[in-house]
């Protein structure tokens, strides 16, 4: 008779193996009970549409708007005075007078089509002192211009070209800017042609670099180097949101710190220029230095603001007004000025003659005076 053991033990094995199998199959469809990260909400936040893959397309709306500018400037260089020494002339006469000679030089920038009529938009450095400006489309179609109107407390100009149908630029809003979106930026740096570099927003709002009277900077690292001043700063839709005027650089090659001017604050520099020939700001003809806590503390204010006025020129707005150095300004009109790069800000928006009220600390006193703004004068930048 046959034992029945190896069969039994045969069953038991395959049995002992569906189960292992089952329990397998359990423990891989049971849930991780670990959370896992929502990541679609990390990559790609409710209402924000992600990213193109590309940014050609962006690119090719705005290039034909984006120019080189080459500007000549004609200057006389003398030769040596030696030349005209009375005992070298004695031996050799005057065939080596010194006779003044002209040198040309000549510089390069970019700039953006602001209007098809032939405006163009470009930094005030870039055609400054120029006897000659070269517009090169990207085309390779090269035209004449001449300067419109200039703002060098913002480093702004505008050049005309007697050439239209110019294809004028998309302007977008940079005042919807944000820290983080894609931005690229379009000009001829080093004079090698056309060039798309591509970057973020590091931030917005930079002011008091030192590198204009009035700043508010868009800060990017889009690589920016010299050639790329006047040119444009596009957002990832091709629409222009700066001009490119600045970098910050140990070397004179970009190391990802650029400044834009905002589109917002040239558009209105341009419309200025176009309408009336120059830009026009208010002005109280004071210097001030920004209250610290130190100060406040002396002072007995109850917040870190305001300034303290170190300087007044004679004869000047705030001088017919009455302010004097040392004076605490704390108030004009409705607003609190929280340092004097605010005041060179609210004042430069008004009018000339408008009439502020101004509130503030004189000692232990209260200040409360009236003065007229009047127009700021031109200052032209140092070279």
């Amino acid at each position: 008779m046959k034992s029945t053991r190896p069969l039994l033990f045969t069953l038991a094995s395959v049995a002992a193996g569906l189960f292992a199998a089952l329990l397998v199959l359990n423990l891989v469809n049971d849930k991780d009970p670990r959370p896992s990260p929502n990541v679609s909400k990390a990559i790609n936040p409710a209402g924000v549409p992600p990213g193109p893959v590309s940014y050609a397309s962006a690119v090719e709306a705005a290039t034909p708007s984006v120019v080189n500018i080459y500007t000549t400037k004609v200057t006389l260089e003398r030769r040596s005075r030696l030349f005209d020494d009375p005992i070298f002339q004695r031996f050799f006469g005057d065939r080596f007078a010194s006779q003044p000679k002209e040198r040309r030089q000549t510089s390069l920038g970019s700039g953006v089509i602001i209007s098809d009529r032939g405006f163009i938009l470009t930094n005030h450095h870039v055609i400054k002192g120029a006897d000659e400006i070269r517009v090169v489309l990207s085309n390779g179609d090269t035209f004449a211009a001449e300067i419109a109107g200039t703002d060098p407390d913002t480093d702004l100009a505008v050049i005309k070209t007697e050439q239209t149908n110019l294809p004028a630029i998309t302007v977008g809003n940079s005042q919807h800017l944000r820290v983080g979106d894609v931005v690229l930026a379009i000009g001829n740096p080093f004079g090698v042609g056309q060039t798309v570099t591509m970057g973020i927003v590091s931030a917005t709002g930079r002011n008091q670099l030192g590198i204009n009277t009035f700043e508010n900077f868009i800060q990017t690292d889009a690589a920016i180097n010299p050639g790329n001043s006047g040119g444009a700063l596009i957002n990832a839709y091709g629409e222009l949101v700066g001009i490119n005027t600045a970098i910050f650089s140990k070397t004179g090659g970009s190391d990802g710190i650029g400044f834009a001017i905002p589109i917002a604050l040239a558009k209105g520099v341009m419309d200025q220029i176009l309408k009336q020939g120059r830009v026009v700001r208010g002005w109280l003809g004071i210097a001030g230095q920004d209250i610290n806590p130190a100060l406040a503390k002396k002072f007995g204010l109850p917040e870190v603001r305001g300034v303290m006025v170190s300087g007044v020129l004679e004869g000047g707005p705030a001088d017919k007004a009455g302010i004097e150095p040392g004076d605490i300004i704390t108030r004009i009109d409705n607003r609190v000025p929280g340092n004097s790069f605010d005041i060179l800000t609210i004042i430069s928006a008004l009018q000339p003659g408008t009439r502020v009220k101004i509130r503030g600390l004189r000692g232990d006193k209260t200040l409360n005076l009236e003065a007229v703004v009047s127009e700021r004068p031109k200052i032209e930048m140092e070279e």
